[in-house]
C-alpha cells in the first residue's frame, strides 16, 4: 500500500504543479498589452473586375452563361423582372451566381417559373430572388452570388463573390 500512496501523492504534486504553471502563463499573457499580442491576419482576396454582359442584352428569365472569377468557374447572370436585394441595373433586378452546387459541385439549372437554380444531383434548390439562399436539399451553404456593378454605358461588371465557390480553397486562382 505504501507504493500506491506514493503514486497518488506524486500524481497530486504533478497536478498542482501543472495547474500553477497554467495559471502563471494565463496571468503573464494577460499582462501583455493587447496591441503587442500577435493577431491572425484576415485573408483578403482580390477579385478581378470582369465585364459579364450589357443591360440591353438581358431579357427577363433568360439566363446568360458567364465565367467568374476565372474561366474554370461557371456562372449565370439573370434579369429577374422585379427588384431584389443585391440586384443591379435600372430595375434593380439583375443578379449573378455560381452554377456549381455548393454540396457536390453538380451544374445547376435555372427554373424561371420558380426563380430558382436547381441541382439535378441531390435536389438542392436556391432562391435567386433572395441572394441564392438555399431553400431545399443537401447543400449546407447558400449559393455564391457575384457582386455586380453597372457602368454608365450599361456594361455589367462582377467585382467579387460572397461565398466560397465549390471545390476551392480560395475563389481566385494564382497565375
Amino acid at each position: 500500500m505504501t507504493s500506491c500512496n506514493r503514486l497518488i501523492a506524486l500524481g497530486r504534486r504533478q497536478f498542482l504543479k501543472g495547474g500553477a504553471t497554467a495559471a502563471a502563463a494565463t496571468l503573464g499573457a494577460a499582462a501583455i498589452p493587447r496591441d503587442a499580442r500577435a493577431t491572425p491576419a484576415l485573408a483578403r482576396v482580390t477579385y478581378p473586375s470582369t465585364r459579364l454582359a450589357n443591360v440591353k442584352d438581358l431579357k427577363v428569365d433568360q439566363p446568360v452563361q458567364i465565367q467568374y472569377p476565372d474561366k474554370d468557374s461557371p456562372g449565370v447572370i439573370i434579369k429577374l423582372g422585379a427588384k431584389v436585394d443585391g440586384g443591379v441595373g435600372p430595375d434593380g433586378d439583375i443578379v449573378a451566381f455560381s452554377t456549381l452546387c455548393p454540396h457536390k459541385g453538380y451544374p445547376l439549372g435555372y427554373v424561371a417559373a420558380e426563380k430558382t437554380l436547381n441541382c439535378p444531383g441531390h435536389y438542392s434548390r436556391f432562391d435567386c430572388e433572395k441572394g441564392g439562399q438555399q431553400i431545399w436539399g443537401h447543400a449546407t451553404q447558400n449559393l455564391p452570388q457575384f457582386r455586380l456593378r453597372v457602368a454608365a454605358n450599361g456594361d455589367i461588371f462582377a467585382d467579387g463573390v460572397d461565398e466560397l465557390i465549390y471545390g476551392r480553397l480560395s475563389n481566385t486562382l494564382v497565375a
